[in-house]
């Protein structure tokens, strides 16, 4: 049998980071991952552990697998291997909407496009 020993505040710790990872609020975290605030807050408030399927709604309002979520050590939320602006660009990118997302993509595909005077 495989022990995990996760607390419940190793979970809110991480939420906690995700969300300010992502410049969200747990409402906004609440809407992304189709959870009623009051679960988010349950977990938070009264220190209860997720079930499964909270958790990975969760990780996909994120945009994370249930195993991204869990890896603590080795899955840093800092990419090291981009620029600081990369970084932040990065950073904000995950902080829009679905909807916004399309249209940021669609706006950087006709930047790439335009030719440059010179």
């Amino acid at each position: 049998m495989i022990s995990l020993d996760i607390t419940i505040d190793d979970i809110i710790n991480r939420i906690n980071e995700l969300l300010e990872f992502n410049g969200w609020s747990v409402y906004r975290l609440a809407k992304e991952a189709d959870l009623p605030p009051s679960s988010l807050n349950n977990i938070f408030n009264r220190k209860t552990f997720p079930s499964i399927p909270t958790l990975q709604k969760i990780c996909n309002g994120f945009e994370i697998s249930l195993s991204e979520f869990f890896n603590f050590e080795t899955k840093p939320l800092r990419n090291y291997d981009i620029s600081e602006e990369e970084q932040r660009f990065n950073n904000l990118y995950r902080g829009l909407s679905k909807r916004k997302k399309e249209i940021l993509m669609a706006y950087a595909k006709g930047l790439s496009t335009v030719t440059r005077k010179e």
